[in-house]
């Protein structure tokens, strides 16, 4: 994933990037989204670095993932739940970042397999932001193929 600095992808709008002189800086709220989706899956502490104490991360639906997770503890740990539930094929790939002040909506495409069923959706979070950390995360799964991937097994 590019910022679009120096790369052939064209700007990312609404503080999601720049694209070379005279081109907006990247707002930082913006650049903390793109650190979580890098993190990942891969860094569980540069995970739990980016959220408050008293974050609070909800998924809708009536899924095995679906819930109100409060705290860091409990949001990393659904976040790794995710790889378990999928053998590891989960993964987030971030298309854009839309940011400001208080507030940042991550669009990205999930993808993995459970179950015999794959998965390959946009989704976005709407996040809520203060002090430099995500206080507020509400996914908003924009395909009914996600509440199918999460069923009950």
């Amino acid at each position: 994933m590019s910022s679009g600095v120096g790369s052939t992808e064209p700007p990312r709008s609404g503080g999601g990037g720049s694209a070379g002189a005279g081109a907006e800086r990247e707002h930082p709220n913006a650049a903390l989204v793109r650190r979580l989706f890098a993190a990942f899956g891969k860094d569980p502490m540069a995970v739990s670095a980016a959220l408050a104490r008293d974050v609070v991360w909800r998924v809708p639906g009536h899924t095995v993932m679906s819930g109100e997770y409060r705290g860091r503890r409990k949001v990393v740990e659904f976040l790794r739940r995710t790889g378990l539930e999928t053998g590891g094929t989960y993964r987030s790939d971030l298309h854009t970042v839309f940011a400001d002040d208080d507030w940042a909506v991550a669009i990205y495409r999930a993808t993995g397999s459970r179950n015999g069923i794959d998965l390959d959706v946009e989704q976005a979070l709407v996040i809520r932001i203060a002090d430099g950390l995500l206080h507020d995360v509400t996914a908003v799964p924009l395909d009914s193929a996600f509440e199918r991937f999460w069923a009950q097994s």
